[in-house]
């Protein structure tokens, strides 16, 4: 009997302690879904610090349409060393293969007037198999 009521009690522990690893990992679970957002931001910072290098996705470009050129310039007045801006720019598209992306922008810093250019890549997803040949064909390698 007494050997009955020992085994009894050791499954009751067992069964408290798993209910309560159980109940850790949910908490544990919750907390990350809940906090993902904010973790990932702090790791993307703390990645870019320590490698000196962009993660991508961090950011985006919008493309928007206006229905004249007075909307897009009010809409496109910006904040720049703390006054609002509205200079005119020109927007051009330089197409080059991923692998020469940094020698394009180390020759725009050094030709461009501004402090900080804008330089941003898109990866090319699809397109015309004909014109990517013949970038390839252009565009010599490293």
């Amino acid at each position: 009997m007494e050997c009955l009521i020992q085994r009894c009690h050791k499954e009751a522990v067992f069964c408290s302690v798993c209910r309560s690893v159980l109940l850790l990992l949910c908490l544990l679970l919750f907390l990350s879904v809940s906090m993902y957002p904010g973790l990932w931001s702090v790791g993307v910072q703390l990645r870019s610090a320590l490698t000196g290098t962009y993660v991508p996705g961090h950011h985006s470009v919008l493309l928007v349409n206006s229905p004249n050129e007075q909307t897009a310039k009010d809409i496109g007045r910006y904040y720049w060393k703390g006054e609002i801006q509205d200079a005119s720019e020109i927007l051009m598209l330089v197409k080059t293969k991923t692998s020469r992306i940094q020698q394009v922008i180390d020759y725009v810093r050094s030709v461009h007037p501004y402090e900080n250019p804008e330089v941003l890549s898109f990866p090319v997803e699809d397109g015309s198999l004909a014109y990517m040949k013949w970038m390839d064909e252009a565009i010599p390698d490293d």
